[in-house]
């Protein structure tokens, strides 16, 4: 009967656990994409510009990798406020969430370009291209290969993370199952769906992933 009564229950706040996955989904996706163009900005500052950008590059991976995300999250909804920028919840929490994927996808790409021989920049340079040009056609492809399987870990700590913007109101798919065992305190079976539904869509991100990195291998395989 307790079942019977949970599928009633479900389908009785199907629109709100809708609402809620959609928020999730919009959060993660919104903060992995920025996320993913700040950091490899930052990435490229820490090994390749100059001082004047290196260092601050280095000194923000640094300081946002060693802070906890809720104080991070908690940090940028009430300082956005003190500071006078009118953020709502999502938007603060969609910039945390940013800026802590920014900071790893730096480190991710750092290393995955370090890690390429140094020869292929002069390479590059001998036969006219840039640095923008060396860089979108022959280290950031192959950089790409080293980084992609740390980043898509990254990309499903952005889901996992997600969560934590339940504390500023963030009526994410965590904070909706939560108002709902509230009414009827069936607290394993809609914990049981919501981690489901968050399985899901972690698992659809690693599908993603491990398909761009088929991609990505297939020209590699024809020039061997």
């Amino acid at each position: 009967m307790q079942w019977d009564y949970f599928f009633d229950q479900v389908l009785s706040h199907r629109d709100a656990l809708l609402q809620g996955t959609a928020v999730t989904i919009g959060v993660s996706l919104s903060a992995i994409v920025a996320g993913t163009l700040l950091g490899i900005a930052i990435g490229v500052a820490v090994t390749y510009g100059i001082k004047p950008l290196r260092w601050p590059a280095r000194a923000y991976i640094d300081i946002i990798r060693g802070t906890p995300v809720l104080v991070l999250v908690l940090a940028t909804f009430y300082i956005s406020s003190a500071v006078g920028l009118d953020l709502g919840a999502f938007q603060a929490g969609v910039l945390a969430l940013t800026l802590f994927c920014a900071s790893h996808v730096g480190e991710i790409l750092r290393g995955a370009l370090q890690a390429l021989p140094r020869g292929q920049i002069e390479a590059g340079r001998a036969i006219g291209l840039t640095f923008g040009g060396i860089f979108r056609h022959i280290l950031f492809p192959q950089a790409l290969r080293y980084a992609l399987p740390t980043w898509i870990t990254a990309a499903v700590e952005m889901v996992k993370a997600s969560t934590l913007l339940s504390v500023i109101g963030v009526a994410e798919l965590l904070l909706t199952t939560q108002q709902i065992i509230s009414n009827n305190f069936l607290n394993m079976q809609f914990y049981l769906l919501a981690g489901l539904i968050y399985f899901l869509i972690d698992f659809a991100i690693e599908q993603v992933g491990r398909y761009v990195g088929r991609r990505l291998d297939r020209p590699a395989r024809r020039t061997t």
